[in-house]
């Protein structure tokens, strides 16, 4: 399996939707409302009622304003889900964690590349593709061996046996601005390694 020599970087962001922007607006206003509840509360003076709505609306500042900060700074910030250059398959750390706590794969670990699908077609949830970087060869042999049900254990992390496969599992969301022919793709312009597509088997 040869590295293919090349730097540029290939990274997999969720694009910004309605549906992430309309997430934000609820946010801002039950923030708002908790706003509202807290001065309201002090605007009554002392008593019962008072000191309710002072204290709803104190948890209703602490857990919308920490949804809004997450919601909106991860929007703006932009973070790749996934990203892949020449040296290795990287798993950038969710924002707000620092950059430092993201994870990587250098390309000399992975043995294969798997597509698997889970869910049921038809169901109200539907069926999910995950992508996952396989960094043993006993991994890419059991994900290309094992019948459907073995192939779920990828993506639960308490099997010891497929514990290393774990952090290197993509759930690919329909947000992603790529889809995952493309990244398979992309990742083969940088390490020719197999790819095991389970997703009709």
């Amino acid at each position: 399996m040869d590295t293919v020599e090349t730097r540029e970087s290939f990274a997999v962001r969720i694009r910004v939707t309605w549906r992430g922007a309309s997430q934000v607006v609820a946010l801002a206003i039950l923030f708002a409302a908790s706003v509202a509840f807290v001065t309201g509360g002090v605007l009554r003076g002392a008593g019962l009622g008072s000191v309710m709505s002072m204290v709803l609306g104190a948890a209703g500042l602490v857990l919308f304003g920490a949804g809004l900060l997450i919601s909106a700074g991860g929007m703006l910030a932009r973070r790749p889900v996934l990203e892949l250059d020449g040296a290795a398959v990287r798993r950038p750390a969710r924002w707000p964690l620092p950059r430092s706590a993201g994870r990587s794969l250098p390309w000399d670990e992975v043995s294969a590349i798997a597509a698997l699908r889970r869910g049921v077609a038809g169901s109200r949830r539907g069926e999910q593709d995950y992508l996952v970087f396989l960094p043993t060869a006993e991994l890419a042999e059991l994900a290309r061996t094992s019948d459907r049900p073995g192939l779920v254990a990828f993506t639960i992390r308490d099997v010891p046996a497929t514990a290393a496969a774990v952090p290197w599992c993509f759930a690919v969301e329909p947000g992603w601005d790529a889809t995952l022919p493309e990244i398979v793709k992309e990742a083969r312009l940088r390490r020719r390694v197999p790819v095991i597509d389970r997703r009709t088997k």
